[in-house]
């Protein structure tokens, strides 16, 4: 039996090109706000669960879901805080990373370019 794979385009290469860094970290700030829990501040299996369509995420399994949880869930309390979504996010994006890791070279080369220390 096979099962069904969800197509996921990843979006976060592009917003980041058209908003810049700030407005892409407004942005994920925003879609944090839409899955939380409102009372608890944080993002829980019931809440993402819950509010997961209206990022059209609706056919998300509860496997899928808690998956989602396990992986960004950094200090291991069953839920993501905003700072563990927006490391998830940018996790999840390959391209992104790449265009992060790019400019952090990048700038990492022009701010040491006249530091003159032995490594």
């Amino acid at each position: 039996m096979e099962t069904a794979r969800l197509k996921f385009y990843d979006f976060l290469p592009l917003m980041a090109e058209k908003l810049g860094g700030d407005g892409l970290i407004n942005e994920m700030c925003n879609g944090f706000q839409l899955l939380m829990n409102k009372d608890k501040g944080v993002i829980t299996f019931e809440s993402l669960k819950k509010n997961s369509a209206l990022m059209g995420l609706q056919d998300l399994k509860d496997d899928d879901l808690w998956s989602m949880i396990k992986e960004g869930d950094f200090d291991g309390d069953g839920v993501l805080n905003q700072m563990e979504f927006c490391v998830l996010m940018f996790r999840l994006s390959p391209k992104l990373m790449d265009q992060f890791n790019f400019l952090l070279e990048e700038a990492l080369q022009n701010d040491f370019k006249d530091c003159d220390f032995a490594l």
